[in-house]
């Protein structure tokens, strides 16, 4: 008897080795235009450098400590609809069809989505999907609750399989309890799970519970504030649209201009932080936890006053970086903090390895699992940023190379607006050294690499993209100025 009863001790510790080692399910959740910085375990390491200490996140900073957090990762375009679609499809912007927000995705055959689910994992899709205003199930999923578009914060519509029912309350709690449902209803299952959530997109909406947090916060001034992109107000895009003109009031900062955004802003995100709990509390209560990949991220940054700017595009940090945090509890390590350049563009790549599944030759991004492992010895230390001019912006079209210690941005057509800055001594932005002779060495550094990483991603001005307002020289076309009768 005793035996025996060994015996099945062994068989059960045998059976729960295979379950922890198995494929694990993946939930990847990501949020819209949340900065780098939006976090409190970064403005906790920030120090008195940080501009929004009183910003609290604990269910992400519990993803931090139970896992790893990568400090330099970035987006290829600092844009929703773009680096959403590379997000799926581990492709640059000039490949993939989708240079702005208003075009739907047609190059949906080979994302992650659709690889992992050849492979037995149930797939589902929750929440803010903007390719465009596509409707319709979400290709490659089994099963999706998904808007349109920007859809809306409060009882906004949502397509279940593509078939639209109402909702009632904010809509980023209505997605994770969507989400929620299905993790119980598929606990048995091998799964992926996408929640992509609207906060913190504008207009900033956030719940009722949340309508008076931060209110007694003081707000600090980015030291960029006062300093113009060298585009700014300069771009005649033929109609007054949001991103036109800069955001900015006579008679005050930036900042004390857009007090209540910001506080609304960092409003939606708390109640984020919330839902991603509930997400953590449904895996602990499962006893899914530990064989569970949790990945948070980010569309892109967001600028509150820097340069002067509000919305993103721009090839500044603020715009460019965002959070990653990764927690698999069975098999990485805790609190680990990885400081090379990651991409959206890994975000494909990394999730099929998770699953023990090849990439496709079409992705161009690579895993980040190995960093984690510690088993890379080469790994990039520079990328390409790109963005196109879209339609009623007044954002030129952008192409930038950015290393782990300088930035050189250049802005086709107007290379009177370029900008160079090294990152090591300038993390800021705030002194340009394009025209100057002590960037001379480091102009002519970053003009090799800008061209070596074209030529790697096959870098073109996409037909698709929207057409530029150039005058017969080229150049953008200046705004007219308006005559007083």
């Amino acid at each position: 008897m005793k035996y025996l009863i060994l015996s099945n001790l062994i068989l059960l510790g045998i059976c729960g080795a295979k379950a922890q080692t198995g494929r694990p399910n993946i939930i990847f959740i990501y949020t819209d235009d949340q900065r780098f910085d939006a976090l409190s375990v970064v403005q906790k390491e920030q120090g008195d450098k940080a501009r929004f200490p009183w910003f609290k996140t604990p269910n992400l900073d519990r993803i931090a400590a139970e896992g790893v957090r990568f400090r330099n990762a970035f987006v290829i375009n600092s844009l929703c609809s773009p680096s959403r679609s590379t997000m799926l499809n581990s492709r640059y912007n000039h490949l993939n069809g989708i240079a702005n927000n208003h075009t739907g995705l047609k190059d949906t055959t080979v994302t992650y989505a659709t690889e992992i689910r050849k492979a037995g994992y149930q797939t589902a899709f929750f929440g803010k999907w903007h390719m465009g205003n596509e409707t319709g199930k979400r290709p490659g999923f089994d099963y999706s609750a998904s808007f349109v578009g920007q859809g809306k914060y409060l009882d906004c519509p949502i397509e279940i399989n593509g078939v639209a029912q109402p909702s009632k309350g904010w809509i980023d709690d209505v997605s994770t309890t969507n989400a929620v449902n299905y993790i119980k209803e598929n606990k048995d299952k091998t799964f992926l799970v996408t929640l992509a959530f609207k906060s913190g997109h504008g207009p900033f909406q956030p719940p009722v519970r949340h309508k008076d947090t931060f209110s007694d916060a003081t707000l600090t001034k980015p030291v960029s504030e006062s300093l113009d992109s060298p585009y700014q107000g300069q771009i005649d895009t033929g109609k007054k649209g949001p991103g036109a003109a800069p955001q900015q009031k006579k008679g005050g900062s930036w900042t004390e201009n857009n007090d209540e955004k910001i506080r609304n802003y960092f409003r939606t995100l708390a109640a984020i932080d919330e839902n991603v709990g509930r997400v953590l509390a449904t895996l602990d209560s499962l006893h899914l936890d530990q064989n569970t990949v949790v990945i948070f991220s980010s569309d892109n940054g967001f600028f509150f006053g820097e340069h002067g700017l509000g919305d993103k595009r721009a090839a500044y940090d603020e715009s460019m970086r965002i959070p990653l945090l990764v927690r698999y509890p069975a098999k990485f390590p805790k609190g680990k903090l990885i400081d090379k350049i990651v991409l959206n563009l890994d975000d494909a790549p990394s999730i099929l390895d998770l699953a023990g599944i090849k990439s496709p030759a079409s992705f161009q991004g690579k895993s980040w699992v190995p960093l984690i492992e510690d088993k890379v010895k080469d790994w990039r230390t520079s990328f390409l940023y790109e963005y196109f001019y879209e339609n009623g912006y007044g954002v030129p079209t952008i192409k930038a190379v950015r290393t782990e210690t300088g930035k050189l941005v250049q802005y086709p057509g107007e290379t009177g607006w370029s900008e160079l800055y090294d990152l090591s001594k300038d993390p800021n932005e705030t002194n340009n050294l394009y025209n100057t002779s002590e960037g001379n060495k480091l102009k002519t550094q970053l003009g090799k690499e800008l061209e070596k990483q074209e030529k790697s991603v096959g870098y073109i001005n996409p037909e698709f993209a929207d057409p530029k307002p150039l005058d017969e020289n080229g150049r953008y076309k200046r705004p007219q100025k308006e005559l007083i009768p």
